[in-house]
Formats: structure tokens, C-alpha cells, sequence
């Protein structure tokens, strides 16, 4: 995974974690379920990505 992408599932994560307090400090349930899933998608494009490297390490090791 590049540093770009991290960092962008990173922004993307706290992002969520932003609107989602927001969204308790004002009882915005919409607002809440919001954030939550943004943090969830973020979560899952890093878990993705980190999966994708492994293959790929794995790959290359019996290719050499």
C-alpha cells in the first residue's frame, strides 16, 4: 500500500470519527451513522489493501 493511500484511508477514518462525535454531542443519530460507516469503509479499504501487499509479498516469494 503507498503512502497516499494510507494516508487518505487515515483522513478518511478520522473524518468518520469526527462526524460520528458530532453527531453524539448534538443526539444527530443520521449524522452518527454516518460517521460510522465512513470509519467502517475506511477500515475496510486499509484491511484491502494490506491483503492485497501480502499477496502480492507472497507471490513474489515463489517467484524468486
Amino acid at each position: 500500500m503507498s503512502f497516499t493511500e494510507k494516508a487518505r484511508n487515515k483522513v478518511e477514518q478520522v473524518a468518520g470519527a469526527a462526524k460520528e462525535r458530532i453527531g453524539d454531542a448534538t443526539d444527530n443519530e443520521p449524522m452518527r451513522g454516518d460517521g460510522a460507516s465512513q470509519q467502517g469503509n475506511a477500515r475496510a479499504k486499509q484491511a484491502g489493501q494490506s491483503m492485497k501487499d501480502a499477496g502480492s509479498k507472497i507471490k513474489d516469494a515463489f517467484n524468486k
